[in-house]
């Protein structure tokens, strides 16, 4: 037990005092006709008579221990460890490619993307736009509001000429350098791209995946519309994904869309490490001491009392 206010603890020193004099105090003696006779001294009965008259004192001491504040650490809790995911979202112009019944490779991905940052409360998330170039939209936050409100701007029909090639080893390269600042956590990179990529020639594909390993980034790439990608950006993918154990996910449809999100969530699972809480009032045993003291000295002052004479 500690005590949010100790320097109150020496008053602590009045009880002590008071239940000392308790015990060689004298009273007023007086003679009664039989102190002469052959009774027994009654040792035991003093000693009783004593301490129900220390009640009192203890009774004080319990008062100031509770004014002093007595705390106690709380139990351990399990904290979550942050995972830092940045959405890294194609948006070159083969994404306004119509997609499933209605709507774009791009719509399905937006939506999408909100509701995996839905059922990944407590993660940080940010986004990443990229064409021949990217640009960090959003930095990791909680404030996950910050990814559905950007999905209104970042469309591929808002994007300017020169972002309508793909170029990924260089996007997540901008990944890695943004999640490197993020001192705590799990870090991870959700790709999302519908084609392959110009920067993948030469090992550039294995190039950046060594570059994310090194920094513990895992990179999970769905690949949104036709199965049939092919050429070195798929090859690049999985390469990717084998070297920083990720994954590569393939969507055909919306419904589909959806599946690879709960996936990556079942993948990248939460984490949790035990930190020692605050400190917490502990007045309940004070409260029950002082209780039972007070019921006792109320039982004690029927008889067990010296006279006051």
């Amino acid at each position: 037990m500690s005590f949010h206010h100790p320097q109150l603890l020496w008053l602590l020193a009045l009880p002590v005092l008071w239940g000392f004099w308790q015990w060689v105090r004298r009273g007023h003696p007086l003679v009664l006709p039989f102190d002469h006779g052959q009774q027994r001294d009654g040792r035991w009965l003093r000693a009783l008579a004593n301490l129900a008259g220390t009640l009192p004192a203890g009774l004080l001491a319990i008062a100031v221990l509770m004014l002093a504040g007595p705390r106690k650490p709380a139990p351990p809790l399990d904290e979550r460890i942050l995972n830092n995911i940045i959405i890294c979202l194609d948006v070159s112009g083969s994404m306004g490619t119509p997609f499933g019944q209605k709507g774009t490779r791009f719509a399905a991905a937006a939506e999408a993307t909100k509701q995996f940052c839905s059922f990944r409360k407590g993660d940080a998330f940010g986004l990443t736009i990229f064409g021949s170039e990217y640009v960090h939209w959003i930095p990791p936050t909680k404030e996950l509001s910050a990814i559905s409100n950007a999905m209104k701007y970042v469309r591929p029909d808002n994007m300017p000429a020169w972002m309508g090639g793909t170029l990924i080893a260089s996007a997540l390269r901008g990944c890695r350098n943004e999640l490197v600042r993020v001192p705590d956590g799990d870090r991870a990179v959700v790709l999302i791209t519908d084609g392959g990529s110009g920067d993948f020639q030469n090992g550039g594909d294995r190039t950046v995946a060594q570059e994310l390993a090194e920094q513990k980034i895992r990179v999970f790439s769905v690949l949104i519309g036709s199965d049939d990608f092919g050429g070195m950006g798929a090859n690049g993918l999985y390469t990717i994904a084998s070297v920083t154990g990720g994954k590569v996910f393939t969507a055909g449809d919306n419904a589909a869309l959806a599946t690879v999100f709960h996936e990556i969530d079942g993948m990248q699972k939460a984490k949790f490490k035990q930190v020692t809480a605050d400190w917490v009032d502990n007045y309940t045993p004070l409260a029950v001491t002082g209780l039972a003291a007070a019921l006792l000295l109320g039982i004690a002052l029927l008889g067990l009392r010296y006279t006051p004479w």
